[in-house]
């Protein structure tokens, strides 16, 4: 019996050497904890149980048989995190550079089952040089596995992506269908083709981190959604961002006790919108102001910020915020913005998340590249998003509503369940000068006139009560009470149901 316990743990104790010191050094070297490491920031203490730490890989050719170690190069398994359960893998760069072969993957895809299975959100840590080349087919086939399962767990289990190192090539479309991603600036990058391919191609010269680092994916691409300065960080963020979601689908939206009080009054609102409409404030002061503790969980803050996306909390249980920011392109909706704003409006109704939706928006922005570009089906995912979710949705406007963007945000006719406004919202078709300049053409020699007629529009529509008097409004509300009514509407919808025609899946506007 001893020799057995004495060969059980040297086994235990090879796995866990990884790729043997020397590498580990490497690793660190560069700034990077390795997988268990990081496995250990990420969850309670104490609370990892390891699966298939004695899995080796099966590859013969290329002298692969020689070369073993236990875990394959992932290490998988399960804990806590504030308590609530999560699954995780965490690829080891140490061993075979973290390439994923047949076990590796074979690894990964048992870890995605039993989380849905029991309901509990998968934590990806990547790390990896990509397909194992040696095993050829078989590590592509583990790569398509893996994909199939993050179809799979869509809308079922939150999927996070957390990049702590190179993703490259096929790699990098797991990520890309899982619900959040996150990096690490100078240390983690993503592309489907590195910078040698590129230069042979197309002749650029680029960068790792030019091509596909953490600043380029959180600023320009879209395809992440924060970018951390280092691993430690990275993690304890992504700790508190679990603590908004909820661990399934079967879940309600996570509640936490609050010591801010629902009916809190913030009469600084009453002068945040200036009186020259236009004249940007920043929405991000309000959002701050109405949500408990004023903490709020931006996401993609550095890309398409004429709109803000978000968790927060409004008396202990998490909302998703959509929100036009002023402060960028006037608040305009682009083919950035729909698209940013649609996949979180999706996420929030896969997990039962209500939305809380901000509105200050002058339209659509116009130009040719934005209509070449495919504004009409971009902006129209928007729209699909927020007419397809049944969560509860309540919606403020706190100025500009105009045109089809009005519709597009969360309007009463999509299914809003509480519309407010608050009295310096102005609701209409375009705004009062280009309208008139339409309305009265043969009149446009005469600017006194336009100024008259202008001046007339603004009386009848740079107001809120138009809109409210035909029901599309439930309340013109004032500013300084927005907290209340928001948390007063938040809970009768609570048990809110919505019964939805048969369908296998709907057909959104790709």
């Amino acid at each position: 019996m001893h020799d057995i316990l004495g060969e059980l743990e040297e086994r235990r104790e090879r796995a866990r050497r990884g790729g043997g010191e020397q590498r580990v050094e490497a690793q660190h070297a560069k700034g990077k904890l390795t997988a268990r490491e990081r496995i250990e920031v990420l969850l309670d203490e104490g609370s990892f149980e390891e699966l298939d730490m004695f899995v080796e890989h099966r590859c013969h050719d290329f002298g692969m048989e020689e070369q073993q170690t236990p875990g394959d190069g992932v290490v998988t398994g399960h804990g806590t995190v504030d308590g609530k359960p999560v699954f995780v893998f965490s690829q080891d760069f140490t061993v075979f550079g973290g390439s994923l072969s047949e076990t590796h993957a074979e690894k990964i895809c048992k870890i995605m089952e039993q989380a849905m299975k029991v309901g509990a959100p998968v934590i990806g840590i990547n790390d990896s040089g990509g397909a194992r080349i040696q095993e050829g087919v078989a590590s592509l086939g583990g790569y398509a596995d893996v994909f199939q399962l993050n179809v799979s767990a869509s809308g079922v289990i939150p999927q996070i992506s957390m990049v702590m190192g190179p993703c490259a090539g096929g790699a990098v479309y797991s990520p890309a269908m899982t619900d959040f991603i996150f990096m690490v600036k100078d240390s983690s990058y993503m592309f489907v083709t590195g910078p040698d391919v590129v230069k042979t191609v197309t002749h650029e010269t680029v960068t790792h981190e030019e091509l596909g680092g953490a600043v380029t994916h959180t600023t320009k691409s879209g395809v992440a959604d924060l970018a951390f300065e280092n691993d430690v960080e990275a993690l304890l963020e992504l700790r508190r961002f679990l603590s908004y979601l909820p661990a399934s689908n079967r879940d309600e939206a996570p509640e936490r006790p609050t010591e801010d009080p629902p009916e809190r009054d913030d009469y600084s609102l009453d002068t945040l919108v200036p009186g020259s409409p236009n004249k940007p404030y920043d929405m991000k002061e309000l959002i701050e102001k109405v949500v408990d503790e004023g903490e709020f969980f931006e996401l993609q803050p550095n890309y398409a910020g004429n709109i803000i996306i978000g968790f927060a909390r409004m008396e202990g249980r998490t909302v998703g915020v959509v929100a036009n920011q002023p402060m960028v392109l006037a608040g305009c909706l682009d083919i950035a913005s729909s698209i940013k704003a649609a996949r979180f409006v999706r996420y929030c109704d896969c997990f039962n998340i209500p939305i809380l939706t901000f509105v200050d928006v002058p339209g659509f922005l116009p130009g040719t590249s934005q209509e070449f570009g495919g504004i009409i089906k971009h902006g129209a995912k928007l729209l699909f998003a927020f007419g397809q979710a049944t969560v509860p949705k309540v919606t403020v406007i706190t100025r500009k509503a105009y045109g089809g963007a009005y519709d597009v945000m969360s309007s009463k006719h999509l299914r809003g369940d509480v519309n407010y406004a608050w009295p310096s919202a102005e609701i209409a078709v375009m705004g009062p000068k280009g309208a008139v300049e339409i309305i009265f053409r043969k009149d446009a020699d005469d600017p006194e006139k336009i100024e008259e007629l202008t001046e007339e529009y603004r009386k009848k529509f740079a107001n809120p009560f138009v809109a409210a008097s035909r029901g599309f409004l439930d309340d013109v509300i004032m500013p300084h009470g927005t907290r209340r009514r928001i948390c007063r509407a938040l809970r009768m919808l609570r048990r809110k149901k919505i019964e939805e025609p048969w369908k296998k899946h709907d057909n959104l506007p790709l």
